[in-house]
């Protein structure tokens, strides 16, 4: 062994935990280093090329709006982007974008090669080394080298001692055949690290001109598309259509037919590591909802320059043979030819309720984790934890506050307060429904959520900052003007209104109440509000949902002032509660292990009661 270069942060994996980690960290003024078991494989994306989704948009826009770089990323290298949801209310909207596989990860990695502070290495890390205090102080690569460090994160994705499975076949490999990372579990086990063991799968892929699209439904992307980036403004132009299939009677015979072959089913029980439950393989689908006779899958590119198609819910674990049956059994599939077999893959991470807010360690300073490794699946879950981990692990270094966003700022909030609080038994992915104040958490607000936030921590710059209160001020104005206008009973009012559907007024009103109605749209009113500024789409966009859904926001932001109430309330670090009495055991044991940091995330934790949490306040007070 000798020792290597030295750096203040070093990121173990280049994934997108790993990647937005890297920026922040470097960014932030640390001399980091980021660490891949190969560079070709830097910001992979090894299920669908798709960035964003239902609840997963909202996690990129506040990346972005925090000072990430994802959604840049994302909007330069797009081939159809289209929001979700546009049929419900705004809190639920989704922006999604199917992306050039091979262009994003050009793209990150030379942002990544070209990013002051930060130094890009191919290296594998088997070791992380601790001082007598516990503290993070170097990581060992393979070769022998010994890279002293002040703090490490953790963004291994999936390759920790990971294994492909397909049928009877095994075979330790990480995702698209690189090597696994096969040493670093046992050693992060010596130094305390409590491991789980979860799988997670992917789909065959098919050449695009076998495939028959004569009778498969046609999806469209967004004529005016919406960047995920609040800085992009140039958009780019959809470049692709996507297309839909369905499972047939015959896919879901062959499924049951072979079922004792299935690693998941079969009495060989080759898969031992749990599964996502919002992401399963097309042989779960159709055992969990018999009374289905079909599943819808979308075929997506992977790229303009390949032929490569994607099969989005079509994972699986079959073996090849029965794969190629079940594919040939979809309509429009007939002559299809597989470039790549579909694959179950297991993989360690960690157990989350280890990590603090900030997830940092609570036994090992200066060591967090970032992604999968902290037990999620998805890109967008992973860059937002990398972001935060990034983030703190700079700012312990430089002796700061740390940085927490709590469940009522941010989604990225929700997450990692779910998998701090609550820990996870499968691969935990976001959903608008784990949220309590999605109506607040909208993806068309992010940037005035985080942006002042990202300004304080010193990743969003004084030129974006400006531009943000600018628009925060129109906004502010606007909403102002519309509270004081007063549209009369007039002839052309009086026709607006008919023309729209909407019921005649007698009497003058308010702009703002006239908006409240949901057949009046800000866009239209433009009519009979002659004198309105000129303002941008996303402005218009903000004024109209402020006012429009004014009431039930106006509610949600009482219950996040209650929220925070609880969130301030803080324990202290070495609180002892075995001895407070009135506890319930489960009670004790649970804060015991998670020590929440405030009131607040007690009352969150599976096991602790509102009787446990009243008994823990008084006993507080009493202290």
């Amino acid at each position: 062994m000798f020792t290597a270069e030295s750096y203040d942060v070093a990121v173990i994996g280049a994934g997108h935990a790993g990647i937005e980690a890297a920026f922040a960290s470097a960014r932030l003024g640390m001399k980091t280093c980021l660490f891949t078991i190969t560079l070709d494989q830097i910001a992979n994306m090894p299920c669908n090329p798709s960035i964003g989704g239902t609840a997963k948009g909202h996690l990129v826009r506040e990346i972005d709006a925090l000072g990430g770089e994802m959604g840049k990323v994302a909007d330069l290298t797009f081939l159809q982007s289209r929001i979700l949801n546009k049929g419900k209310g705004p809190a639920v909207y989704s922006l999604r974008a199917q992306i050039d596989r091979n262009k994003y990860k050009a793209e990150m990695k030379h942002r990544l090669e070209n990013q002051e502070n930060l130094h890009v290495r191919q290296a594998e890390i088997v070791d992380v080394q601790v001082d007598e205090n516990n503290n993070v102080c170097a990581v060992v690569s393979r070769t022998g080298a010994i890279y002293p460090c002040r703090a490490a994160i953790l963004s291994t994705g999936t390759y920790l001692k990971s294994r492909i499975i397909i049928g009877e076949f095994t075979q330790e490999s990480g995702p698209d055949g690189v090597f696994p990372a096969n040493e670093l579990s046992g050693n992060l086990e010596k130094i305390g690290v409590e491991l789980l063991r979860f799988k997670t799968g992917t789909p065959p892929r098919v050449n695009r001109n076998t495939i028959d699209f004569t009778d498969l439904e046609v999806q469209y992307g967004d004529e005016d598309i919406t960047p995920f980036s609040f800085e992009t403004t140039e958009t780019g132009e959809n470049q692709v259509v996507c297309h839909v299939t369905y499972t047939t009677e015959e896919t879901h015979e062959i499924i049951m037919e072979n079922l004792d072959r299935s690693p998941i089913y079969g009495g060989e029980g080759l898969i031992k590591g749990i599964g996502p439950r919002y992401c399963p393989s097309i042989e779960d689908k159709v055992m969990r909802f018999r009374d289905k006779d079909r599943h819808q899958l979308f075929i997506e590119p992977l790229g303009i320059d390949t032929e490569e198609m994607y099969i989005q819910g079509f994972s699986s674990s079959m073996p090849e043979e029965v794969q190629l049956k079940m594919l040939k059994s979809l309509p429009g599939f007939k002559n299809a030819q597989v470039m790549r077999n579909a694959y179950a893959i297991e993989y360690d991470c960690c157990d989350p309720l280890q990590l603090y807010p900030t997830l940092e360690f609570k036994k090992i300073g200066g060591l967090y984790g970032a992604g999968q490794f902290n037990g999620t699946s998805g890109y967008e879950e992973a860059a937002g934890q990398g972001l935060v981990a990034g983030v703190n692990a700079a700012r312990k270094l430089q002796g700061k506050e740390p940085f927490i966003l709590d469940r009522s700022e941010a989604y990225i909030g929700t997450l990692i307060d779910d998998l701090v609080t609550k820990g996870t038994n499968e691969p935990y992915r976001m959903m608008t429904s784990r949220s309590e104040y999605r109506l607040l958490l909208r993806q068309d607000n992010a940037d005035l959520r985080l942006t002042e936030k990202g300004y304080e921590i010193g990743l969003i710059s004084e030129e974006r900052y400006n531009k943000f209160l600018e628009k925060k001020a129109k906004i502010e104005e606007e909403v102002e003007r519309l509270r004081h206008l007063t549209f009369p009973p007039s002839k052309e009012v009086l026709s607006y209104l008919e023309k729209m559907g909407s019921t005649p007024i007698s009497t003058g009103v308010k702009a703002a109440e006239m908006l409240k109605r949901p057949e009046v749209d800000y866009l239209s009113m433009a009519e009979i509000d002659k004198d309105r500024p000129e303002l941008s789409k996303d402005v218009a966009e903000q004024v109209e949902i402020t006012l429009k859904y004014e009431g039930y926001i106006s509610r949600q932001m009482v219950q996040a002032r209650q929220f925070r109430k609880l969130e301030t309330k803080k324990i202290p670090e070495d609180i002892n509660y075995d001895e407070i009495e009135g506890l319930r055991l489960e009670a004790r044991q649970k804060l015991g292990k998670i020590r929440p940091a405030s009131i607040g995330q007690a009352s969150r934790i599976s096991g602790v009661s509102p009787a446990d949490i009243a008994v823990l306040i008084v006993y507080m007070k009493g202290k």
